[in-house]
């Protein structure tokens, strides 16, 4: 007899599970144990589905590391038991969270997706019900009785994305998420076409487990012109910095006053790595492309490559956890360790 696949959906909060309280004309979090109520098509798919929410679901602005360690340890807990994870989040940090997941993720074997929504669920015009059932939909396929997608993933308007690719780039559109660097995983149309190519290999013969030791003291620094010395040094004098991350100009370009230089060259002396990521929402550092960026490179700075920013957050918080030596921080930064960057 042929089981079907077993889905865990865990709300974090945001506003996929929120709907009017025509009392109050307020928005509210309604109980996910009646979740078919909202979203009766539920039935109509090939799976079981159980659900879980956070005890107090958040706005996902309040994201932080307490949360994310929680939320692994929920699918730490049933990863045995269920075949696919949906997690129901805002979408203003979700590719924060998401990217910082497929890291704290190690061995990942089965889909854990992403997805929320621009409207509420109980709202007429809402893209909740699409984002939900598609998600679900996608967790759910199997091939030779094993998940067909074994990676971190975000789902947002017929589109399955890689979690650490990942933007935000619309606040008002249903279409909210891009991931300019890397094609989509998977396409949802009259059928789900999947993009066999783009996806990650498991290897399913590591055992799963969860890091969630995360690294501190991460300052993030966007280059703009008129920057002056005083706030350049204000920021890099932070005493508990532990990481920078540098949004530069186009392929990695930067100002080449004296002080910005020699004040990345003090913080790379005293073992802080510091990551130039490009400020553009697509493309790739190329150091050395321009004089501008030549000194960058002789300095020791790291190369994020096409890396969001939003993932070198989280890897870099990863790495920071586990307490990398400075000489190897580099060749291990610039690896491509879960798909995030080419």
């Amino acid at each position: 007899m042929k089981q079907i696949p077993k889905i865990l959906l865990i709300y974090t909060g945001g506003t996929i599970g929120m709907i009017m309280d025509f009392k109050t004309g307020a928005l509210e979090n309604f109980n996910f144990n009646e979740l078919l109520t909202y979203v009766p098509e539920l039935n109509l798919l090939d799976c079981s589905i159980s659900t879980k929410s956070f005890k107090k679901p958040i706005d996902s602005s309040n994201m932080n590391p307490d949360y994310w360690v929680r939320l692994t340890t929920i699918i730490e807990k049933n990863y045995d038991t269920y075949d696919g994870f949906v997690v129901l989040h805002g979408s203003d940090t979700m590719s924060y969270t998401a990217s910082v997941i497929s890291f704290m993720t190690e061995n990942l074997a089965k889909p854990i997706i992403f997805t929320g929504s621009q409207l509420p669920i109980g709202d007429l015009r809402t893209d909740a019900k699409e984002n939900l059932i598609t998600s679900i939909q996608l967790a759910a396929l199997q091939h030779k009785g094993n998940p067909r997608i074994a990676e971190v993933c975000l789902y947002f308007e017929y589109k399955l994305y890689r979690a650490n690719r990942t933007t935000k780039i619309n606040a008002q559109h249903f279409q909210a998420f891009a991931s300019l660097n890397y094609p989509p995983l998977a396409e949802s149309g009259v059928e789900l076409s999947i993009n066999e190519e783009a996806l990650l290999i498991p290897n399913r013969r590591k055992k799963f487990r969860v890091f969630k030791e995360l690294g501190k003291g991460i300052v993030l620094l966007k280059m703009f012109p008129g920057m002056d010395a005083q706030t350049f040094r204000h920021i890099v004098s932070y005493d508990e910095i532990q990481g920078l991350i540098i949004e530069t100009y186009g392929s990695g370009n930067v100002t080449t006053q004296t002080w910005f230089l020699s004040g990345l060259k003090k913080l790379i002396g005293r073992g802080i790595p510091v990551i130039n990521v490009t400020q553009c929402s697509g493309g790739s550092v190329n150091m050395g492309l321009y004089h501008t960026s030549v000194a960058l490179k002789k300095l020791g700075v790291i190369s994020g490559k096409d890396i969001t920013t939003e993932a070198a957050v989280a890897k870099l918080m990863y790495l920071l956890g586990h307490g990398i030596s400075s000489k190897s921080f580099r060749t291990i930064f610039e690896t491509s360790l879960r798909g995030e960057m080419s």
